[in-house]
């Protein structure tokens, strides 16, 4: 009888939640898409191209995003209705006991858990290349200037090097105004400036125009250079060396540590959306779990209001979780948290709440 059981909660907990996720989507992405669309043709794009080369990736996003509300939110849905329906009564009026009940639960909600890290940590990474090269076109003008446009660039390679840029496009990977500057125990022994440069993808090297070199000895005497064109490398791409906001999204969890550790090491202070992005993608998928015994809990038995008075509760809690997390993102990048703290905040809170409710609930 139990397998029959634990198959039953199984399906139960997959299908509303398949159907939920379908469900968001398929709303989601004609609303998006009707409303972008004209920014897309304005671009020069058509919607389906859009659709087959954008849309995939940002619904892939959206879905992993909401895993976890959702879950609670199928779980409230489903087990509300077993409980209406007095099946929950009839399994525990069995002899069976309110955990053996809750076990098909926890397995379910553990492999959605485990399913969520993988494509968290590995595949989402992959998807958010593709959804960002192009996303920018979806924004207004004003908008996609900063992501896209001309902006002014101050960046370290070490803590003893910089590069300043008066105009770069983040398009062109190029601009005007480059000047790369070395120092030694806070003096300056090096400097090279160019009037205007161009990355070269094929070479992997900056093209550099109306360049010039100074170099300062010991005795502060200078060596000066210049010349019409040469080229140079800093080790890394450009989009490295002057990383956006969108940066920490592209890369998969071993790279991303990676990136972290060599922004420390070049002595960049504002590495806090990419540490919150790092830890978030273990703390969302351990609130699967979490928030399915949440919603066991709250729903498991039959109350006066039923199903809407649950889905209520449901919902207004599924928000309150969202919303923590954009908060708390906002909080770390202020430095007021750390982002370990920051992004696990939601969870110390809502997972003690679980287990009382949890508890109290096996114990009636």
């Amino acid at each position: 009888m139990f397998k029959i059981i634990d198959q039953y909660i199984i399906k139960k907990y997959l299908g509303t939640l398949g159907f939920m996720l379908g469900l968001l989507s398929i709303i989601v992405f004609v609303i998006d898409a009707q409303a972008k669309e004209p920014r897309i043709t304005s671009n020069g794009f058509t919607l389906g191209y859009f659709i087959i080369n954008f849309y995939p990736y940002w619904i892939l996003n959206l879905i992993i995003t909401f895993t976890s509300i959702l879950v609670f939110i199928s779980v409230v849905f489903f087990t509300s209705r077993m409980a209406n329906n007095t099946e929950i009564v009839a399994i525990i009026s069995s002899g069976t006991s309110f955990h053996r009940f809750a076990r098909p639960y926890l397995m379910t909600s553990g492999f959605v858990a485990v399913l969520s890290l993988i494509l968290n940590h590995f595949v989402l990474p992959i998807s958010n290349i593709k959804k960002n090269e192009l996303e920018p076109y979806t924004y207004s003008a004003l908008t996609r200037e900063e992501f896209m446009g001309t902006s002014e660039v101050a960046s370290g390679l070490s803590k003893n090097e910089f590069i300043f840029i008066k105009n770069y496009n983040k398009t062109t990977k190029g601009g005007r105004d480059f000047i790369y500057q070395k120092f030694e125990k806070g003096k300056m022994v090096y400097q090279f400036s160019a009037s205007d440069f161009a990355w070269d993808e094929g070479k992997k090297v900056f093209n550099m125009n109306n360049w010039s070199e100074k170099t300062i000895l010991k005795d502060d005497s200078e060596i000066l250079k210049n010349g019409q064109q040469t080229t140079k490398s800093y080790g890394f791409p450009p989009d490295e060396l002057f990383a956006g906001v969108l940066e920490g999204q592209n890369k998969t969890t071993p790279q991303l540590v990676k990136f972290i550790n060599r922004e420390k090491e070049k002595g960049n202070s504002n590495l806090n959306s990419y540490l919150n992005e790092l830890h978030q993608r273990t703390s969302m998928p351990v609130s699967i779990v979490i928030l399915t015994f949440l919603g066991l809990s709250l729903s498991s038995q039959k109350k006066r209001g039923g199903l809407g008075l649950n889905l209520a509760l449901g919902i207004t809690l599924a928000f309150v979780f969202v919303f923590s997390f954009e908060v708390l993102k906002i909080v770390s990048e202020k430095k007021i948290l750390p982002p370990l703290i920051s992004m696990w905040i939601p969870n110390i809170i809502f997972a003690p709440l679980a287990a009382y409710l949890y508890v109290k609930r096996a114990n009636q």
